[in-house]
């Protein structure tokens, strides 16, 4: 365990990031298959509500540092060609 000061409040620090970090990348993920659940039931209503909201969050994902932009992108194309698919 860390004596320091400065190490303990580092250690508080990570684990709260730790924590906002777990919480954001499993919202990212709940969302991402809600709306690829609305995909494979060909459900064009709910594909298109949730849509924005994904994208969205993948956005801010990259912006908090949870995903690299690369993956971001990836994620963005392939569920925006899925969607188009099935329109």
């Amino acid at each position: 365990m860390a004596s320091h000061k400065s190490a303990l409040k580092s250690i508080k620090q990570i684990e709260k990031r730790t924590v906002q970090n777990q919480v954001h990348t499993s919202r990212l993920r709940n969302q991402m298959r809600k709306f690829r659940a609305a995909l494979k039931e060909k459900d064009k209503a709910a594909a298109l509500a949730l849509l924005k909201p994904t994208l969205t969050l993948i956005e801010q994902s990259v912006h908090k540092g949870i995903l690299h932009p690369n993956t971001a992108a990836r994620y963005k194309s392939r569920l925006t060609l899925a969607f188009n698919a099935l329109a």
